[in-house]
């Protein structure tokens, strides 16, 4: 109870403080506390920036003005359920919960009260079909796309055949870091490597006893679902073993500078799947110099700029952007409704058109949204680290993944969740 009137009370501050004329209300889950602060401050940080460059360069969307509401959850999963039922009272339009396990409890609820949730990258992979989670999206890629991504990576480098290799997968021992297992697993069976399955407890700074393991057992490749603290511990562990860092591959969320530059110049090689661009060599981040940062408008402290989780959450501030324009467009009017959200969302498409109009060209996958698939494309690209450029360096293009394999595993799971929780199921033809 507490805690419920702590989280109130933060919500408030916030909402005293945002401007009244605010009207398009975007909550934002964020975790500037706690151990895994050093990826959610800047997500937090990116995706305020774009939606203050929408108001202070657009004067907002189609004359409505955008609210950020920011509610601290910590990365715990109570305070995030809290965060939400302390803010969906002020007219939130879509929630973005940066958390895989915050997005499990959050499912039946914005289904009960029609507000969309967005889970860009993570959350329940099977969300993606949209015909059984009509307010569920995790365009444009999800975990298993993921998991399938490095796997084709590994086929690249090795001429197609990755028969007889050994990996290993060293996760975060929750929801989160368990999502990939039996996509692995699957696509082990049809490559014809093996995998290890090394948990590691949170908050992640134990790894000892993997790392021995590894050292052990000499793995050709290590995966890594790791957050926060996890990943910078696991790389300089990886480091003092003398592992090649070229054959350790991440998530996405085991990819930013905050997880390689502890490990220094022995860092350099590793790399993690992505779904979108790094760097800040972009037309938008003029804009943002000149509306956001000149302004003293930002955020945070401004340090966090152009690194490749702020880049995330510039990304996913654009999707809900784009989402509520589509819908203003659908609807016929600027002051939209969740449920009308939702359908901007449904029907949206990010084309390399509309990403070179938005000042973002080639920064992620072209994709659509559709009535079945609210998942987008899948694409993955893999990004490589330089720690004498002190830079991440996109070493492919974002290609398809493995969909023989995941699709069945998405239809499999959504059913068993629409038959457990009694969801009708949506004809999408």
């Amino acid at each position: 109870m507490k805690s419920l009137k702590i989280a109130a009370l933060a919500v408030g501050a916030v909402a005293l403080a945002a401007p009244a004329f605010a009207d398009l209300v975007f909550p934002s889950l964020s975790y500037r506390t706690g151990p895994y602060a050093a990826g959610g401050i800047p997500y937090a940080d990116g995706y305020q920036d774009y939606m203050t460059l929408i108001n202070e360069r657009d004067g907002g969307l189609g004359g409505e003005k955008l609210k950020v509401v920011e509610c601290e959850t910590g990365y715990n999963t109570q305070k995030g359920v809290e965060c939400y039922e302390g803010t969906k009272g002020q007219g939130a339009l879509l929630y973005q919960p940066l958390s895989t396990g915050i997005t499990y409890q959050l499912i039946p609820k914005s289904q009960a009260d029609e507000i969309p949730i967005l889970t860009m990258g993570y959350g329940r992979t099977s969300a993606a079909n949209g015909a059984v989670f009509k307010y569920v999206f995790n365009f444009p890629a999800n975990y298993w796309a993921g998991a399938s991504g490095i796997v084709n990576h590994l086929l690249d480098i090795n001429g197609g055949d990755i028969s007889g290799k050994s990996l290993a997968l060293v996760y975060h021992n929750s929801a989160y870091g368990k999502e990939p297992i039996r996509t692995l697993e699957e696509l082990s069976k049809k490559h014809g490597f093996s995998v290890t399955l090394l948990p590691v407890d949170h908050p992640g700074q134990e790894q000892k006893s993997q790392w021995l393991q590894i050292r052990r057992e000499r793995p050709d490749y290590v995966l890594m679902w790791g957050w926060g603290v996890m990943n910078s511990v696991a790389i300089q562990e990886a480091a003092n073993i003398n592992f090649p860092m070229e054959n350790f591959i991440g998530i996405w969320w085991s990819g930013s500078e905050n997880d390689v530059r502890p490990a220094g110049a022995a860092a350099t090689g590793y790399k993690a799947a992505t779904f979108h661009n790094v760097g800040k060599d972009y037309p938008i981040f003029d804009d943002l110099q000149k509306y956001v940062f000149d302004k003293g408008m930002t955020a945070g402290a401004g340090d966090q700029i152009g690194t490749a989780i702020y880049n995330r959450g510039l990304y996913a501030a654009m999707m809900a952007v784009e989402g509520a324009r589509k819908a203003q467009e659908l609807a016929g009017h600027a002051a939209i409704t969740p449920q009308e959200m939702r359908d901007g969302l449904e029907n949206l498409e990010i084309s390399e058109e509309l990403m070179n109009n938005l000042g973002m060209p080639n920064f992620g996958p072209s994709f659509k949204v559709s009535c079945s698939n609210h998942g987008g494309s899948g694409d993955v690209g893999i990004q490589q680290w330089d720690a004498a450029a002190g830079t991440w360096s996109l070493i492919s293009d974002f290609a398809p993944v493995d969909m023989e394999v995941i699709q069945p595993l998405i239809e499999e799971d959504s059913a068993a969740y629409a038959a457990e929780a009694g969801v009708e199921v949506r004809s999408c033809n």
